[in-house]
């Protein structure tokens, strides 16, 4: 791809790379085949918890490559339902990244646990040898979280758990379509969980799965989603403590309609991915997430990409304000890192994460770390092209924008 510049920075009046009219590709995409679906659920009469979302569960589990889906309201709650599956007691711990949504942080707290926040690594993924650190006698889980899609390295972390005897509850809310040496995410340890909401790569504006290979595990947690009732069809028949976290017809219909284009849309990302990892490696002081010959099939919700200031010539503020002027809708993503958190910091449990220290994330947070939307990765060529064009405008007037 041959890299094209022009000579002003558009934050200083020159003509952006990208025109307000030129514009990228927009989010939800939807057609005929989801104002079918709904209306066919509208006239049925039939909103609720049937044979919509019996149909998207296995359709679903099929293309995750799990034997058994178990829907929810939220990607949120379905972590919830997972962790309550374990039987968590007061004190246990449940490894997370601090470089993450406060969902998996919050749902361990909200099903009894204590969230123990480690550091990530260059993949921006869990870093396993502050997993293997932090594990203690009351470590009962371990949740990666695949982020932006790049999934974790699962070989090294299912050792590392089965040696001790913890679960693995993937957060695949990113990685719907991943696949780790061939397997889909969400069913790569004993469960995992994948969320639909709005912005999500598959949305039906908010809801959530549970995919798992294990039998009893399944049952167990589609049991709590439905309000604790037992596989034997008695309907006011409650074996467990459960909670309602059902999906609806109509979210159901409109997902089994956004699946049958997920697999293009994802592929398509993946060869935009590579496209921009090629190019953009390329111009120094950015440094493109890494992949791994294990994933064979990438699913990205997330570009990321770190800016080393030193290298480049700029902060990552700067940058990022001249990438916006020329029309490249890039973000630095998340503020802080999790125990910095009100949530977490100014709890009644405060003094716990007072001397959290997880540098990468930090980094990430306060310095290097930027993201593009998923949707980006729908466009052409063309748009990767604008793309290269506006980080390389940008690296070769970096001087303009000295602090």
């Amino acid at each position: 791809m041959e890299i094209i510049s022009k000579e002003k920075l558009a934050l200083f009046g020159g003509e952006p790379v990208r025109s307000r009219e030129k514009k990228w590709m927009t989010w939800p995409i939807y057609g005929e085949e989801e104002r079918r679906a709904l209306n066919e659920v509208l006239e049925s009469g039939k909103w609720w918890y049937g044979d919509r979302v019996k149909t998207f569960e296995q359709e679903y589990a099929a293309f995750q490559d799990a034997r058994h889906c178990i829907t929810a309201s939220s990607g949120t709650t379905a972590l919830e339902v997972c962790l309550q599956s374990l039987g968590l007691e007061p004190g246990d711990e449940v490894i997370v990244p601090a470089y993450t949504f406060i969902a998996t942080a919050s749902a361990v707290v909200r099903s009894g646990g204590i969230p123990v926040f480690v550091d990530v690594d260059e993949t921006w993924n869990i870093d396993l040898k502050a997993v293997e650190k932090a594990m203690t006698a009351k470590t009962r889980a371990i949740i990666p979280v695949h982020f932006g899609g790049r999934i974790c390295d699962m070989d090294a972390l299912r050792q590392l758990a089965s040696e001790k005897g913890i679960s693995i509850i993937e957060d695949a809310c990113h990685s719907w379509g991943g696949k780790w040496k061939g397997k889909g995410t969400g069913a790569l340890g004993l469960g995992g969980v994948f969320s639909f909401q709005m912005s999500k790569n598959i949305t039906s504006g908010e809801g959530g799965a549970i995919t798992t290979d294990d039998d009893a595990f399944a049952e167990t947690v589609r049991s709590i989603t439905n309000c604790g009732r037992g596989g034997d069809g008695v309907w006011y028949g409650h074996v467990r403590v459960g909670t309602n976290v059902r999906m609806t017809e109509f979210q159901a219909a409109i997902l089994s309609a956004q699946l049958t284009r997920l697999e293009a849309q994802t592929l398509l990302r993946e060869r935009n991915g590579k496209i921009l990892d090629e190019n953009l490696s390329k111009i120094e002081g950015l440094t493109v997430q890494p992949g791994d010959p294990r994933i064979t099939r990438r699913a990205y919700h997330l570009y990321c990409l770190r800016v080393d200031a030193d290298r480049f010539g700029c902060s990552r503020k700067r940058l990022v304000e001249a990438a916006q002027a020329e029309g490249l809708p890039l973000s630095v993503g998340y503020g802080m890192p999790l125990y910095k958190q009100p949530a977490f910091s100014q709890s009644k449990n405060a003094e716990r994460y007072a001397h959290c220290s997880c540098p990468v994330a930090e980094d990430l947070c306060y310095k290097s770390g930027m993201w593009l939307f998923h949707t980006i990765l729908l466009g052409t060529e063309q748009d990767m092209q604008d793309i290269v064009n506006v980080f390389a405008k940008i690296k070769e007037n970096v001087r303009e924008l000295a602090e």
